[in-house]
């Protein structure tokens, strides 16, 4: 197991793209950066006027950390997050996740969580470093696939926020990472139901805590 999490320990943190300053996303990812600074999660994840949504998407999937984030909360619990204690990805005794990719294993496979985490933060580092999907460079239009990319980025993702906390939330209140945790949660779904960007039956894992989180900012 060991050598299993120094291989992943690697993948932790991700270096950010480097956003050539004076350009338009480096503009948007300092408007995101002062937004959230404010404390208004609700307002922060709102598109500016005038913006282009892809841009957008773009911005706060990879710049402002969303992948960051739920990679560094994961990071936090791998202890406790093995082969052994948790032999299949789950979130919950009602909701069971197989992995597939569509590449390299196209058929759904049943894995261990570890393994489906390491197989999924794996190749969401794969769409965020190609270039023909998410642009660094200035004036290169996105894909007519991208949103679609994006959507699917983002619904895996939702997948480790529910196995963190059905399967680990003890952990995580034990390392008293329960109000970075709950914070980072609330900001992804506040930018998901903003956009329609994961459907509501790929949230039903979550849906009591979704409303508990986000009734009092309606």
């Amino acid at each position: 197991m060991s050598e299993y999490l120094g291989s992943r320990s690697s993948k932790t943190f991700k270096p950010k793209k480097n956003i050539p300053e004076g350009s338009h996303q480096y503009e948007l990812l300092k408007h995101a950066e002062a937004t959230l600074g404010s404390g208004n999660l609700r307002m922060a994840v709102m598109l500016p006027d005038g913006e282009d949504l892809n841009e957008w998407v773009a911005v706060n999937s990879e710049s402002v950390d969303f992948f960051n984030q739920i990679n560094m909360l994961y990071g936090t619990i791998t202890d406790f997050c093995t082969e052994e204690s948790c032999p299949v990805m789950s979130a919950g005794p009602k909701y069971e996740y197989h992995w597939a990719d569509g590449t390299n294993i196209k058929k759904p496979i049943k894995c261990s969580a570890p393994k489906y985490i390491d197989y999924l933060m794996t190749w969401v580092q794969d769409q965020l470093d190609d270039e023909t999907l998410f642009p660094s460079k200035i004036g290169v239009p996105f894909p007519k696939n991208f949103m679609s990319v994006a959507k699917t980025i983002l619904k895996r993702l939702f997948r480790v926020y529910a196995h963190i906390y059905h399967q680990h939330f003890d952990p995580v209140i034990q390392l008293q990472e329960e109000a970075h945790l709950n914070t980072s949660f609330k900001h992804f779904i506040f930018f998901v139901q903003e956009f329609n960007l994961i459907d509501r039956r790929e949230l039903a894992p979550l849906q009591e805590l979704i409303e508990k989180l986000t009734s009092k900012d309606r």
